[in-house]
Order: structure tokens, then sequence, then C-alpha cells
């Protein structure tokens, strides 16, 4: 049996340009994601096993279609759990935003049934460790991959400011062998309530702060990441995430982007432009 990764050819990454400033996923992954989300719709579901992580007690599928074969996590949390507001459907407007500011660092996902139920279809990223591994056992991040992690820590933190997400934990930061920095687990984003419009996660004034009271900054941005933000509007979020986010929640987006965009601009005049774009 063929994997989907194997199935397409060099040619589709002719197309690719700027946008892979800011990619965690390969030219090869990326030149796959539309493929991928229709392998997802589409494919036979072949077996199934939950997973033992995660409160929102996920499942394994084990996808066919052609001879091809894949596997994805499907979740469908809602309402309130252990205090946090959960919806399957962030995880959609997470990828599907991901692709809009050209981010390339959320694993395809899609709606779809299983056991009769709606909820998210995600594509199993492949990974070798959570962060939460590398930090417990030690693990020594190579001397050549430290600024390139730096800077994805720092960009994860600028784009959860972006879409309030709450839940951004050690177990849902994944690396692959290569040090490439891979997100998951979206379902506690997109807040709306006052509260997380007019803060951001992180930042000088952010709601997450180290157990110092410190406050986790995001010290250097990549400028086209930052200009893709400029360029948000309502219309734009939109047609992008289609009904996986209610009118209230992309307002919610666009007031924390302006937010955020004021704290760069003010990093920018302290410290010069250089210092906190590449």
């Amino acid at each position: 049996m063929k994997h989907l990764f194997a199935i397409f050819s060099l040619a589709l990454l002719l197309s690719m340009g700027p946008q892979m400033a800011l990619a965690q996923f390969t030219p090869e992954q990326i030149a796959q994601r539309d493929a991928q989300e229709e392998f997802l719709l589409t494919a036979d579901i072949l077996r199934s096993e939950p997973l033992g992580e995660g409160v929102t007690k996920p499942f394994k599928l084990y996808l066919g279609k052609g001879g091809v074969e894949g596997e994805a996590c499907w979740k469908n949390p809602s309402g309130t759990k252990f205090g946090f507001l959960e919806g399957w459907q962030y995880e959609i407007a997470a990828f599907r935003l991901d692709k809009l500011l050209g981010l390339n660092m959320i694993p395809p996902a899609v709606e779809r049934e299983f056991q009769g139920k709606k909820g998210a279809l995600i594509y199993w990223a492949e990974n070798k460790y959570s962060l939460l591994k590398v930090v417990e056992q030690g693990i020594r991040i190579p001397d050549d991959a430290v600024e390139r992690t730096e800077k994805a820590k720092w960009l994860t933190r600028a784009w959860d400011s972006l879409i309030a997400n709450e839940d951004r934990t050690q177990q849902n930061v994944l690396y692959t062998e290569d040090w490439r920095m891979i997100l998951i687990d979206h379902s506690r984003a997109f807040r709306s309530s006052k509260e997380f419009t007019g803060r951001l996660m992180f930042g000088r004034r952010g709601i997450k702060v180290s157990q110092r009271g410190e406050p986790w900054l995001f010290r250097r941005l990549p400028r086209t990441f930052v200009e893709k933000i400029k360029t948000l509007t309502f219309e734009h979020i939109k047609a992008a995430v289609g009904t996986a986010l209610k009118d209230r929640e992309i307002k919610a987006i666009l007031a924390r982007k302006d937010i955020l965009l004021e704290e760069i601009a003010l990093m920018v005049r302290e410290q010069g432009e250089d210092a906190v774009l590449y």
C-alpha cells in the first residue's frame, strides 16, 4: 500500500513562494494539503482506536482510498469540559486561518462524521517529540536548530495571541526529527469574551505569564506574517473559515489583531525594525 505522501510530483513545489519563510511543514507537505483535505473527506475508515491522551477523548482513524493509506485524529469536543469551553469546529477554523496567513504549522482538518457524530478529522502529524518529552527527558536541541526553534516558539505565541488559544501546552507542541515545529489541538481557541478581546494571550500585558509572573514575549517575528496580519478583514476571514466561526468570533480576532500590531509597532520603535522582524 502506498502512503499518501508518495503520490504527488515534485512539480507541485514550483508554486511555493514567500510563504515558505513561515513554514514548518516541508514544501512537499504544503503542496499536498489540498489532496490531504480531499483524502480526509472521502477516504474509507478502515479501523479506529481510542487515543489515551487528551481530555477530549479523540480517536485515531486509519483511512484508505485507491490503494493509498493515511492516518488521522477525530475529535468532537463541545460545551464546557474541566472549566474550558470546547469546540471541535475550532480545529477546522485554525487550519483554514493557518492557510490564509501562510503559517503552515497546522495539519489539515475537515468536518466529518464518525460513529454518527459530527467532528473534526485532522491529518496525523508525523513527529518525533512533543515539547513535553523534550523537557521531561532533557533532550538537547542541536545547536544548528536552536535559532529556528526559538523563532518558531515566538511565532506560536503571536499565533495563539491572535486566535486566543488558552490551551497551548507542552503536549500539543510537536517537533519533527529535523526540529520543525507542528501545532495541534485548537479546540480551546477563538475566544470572544471581553477578557480575550482586551488583552492578548501572550505579550507584555499577556494573560499567560511565567511562574515568576514574567510575561512570555514574542521577541522576533517574520515580516511576511506581520504583513499578512495587517491585511486581515472580516470578509477575508469569513471567506476562509466559513461556518467554523461565528461572526462575533471573527470580530474578536480583528480586535486582537489591532492589539498585536500595536505591540509589534512598539517593539519596532524601541528596538529597530531589523531587531524585531526578519
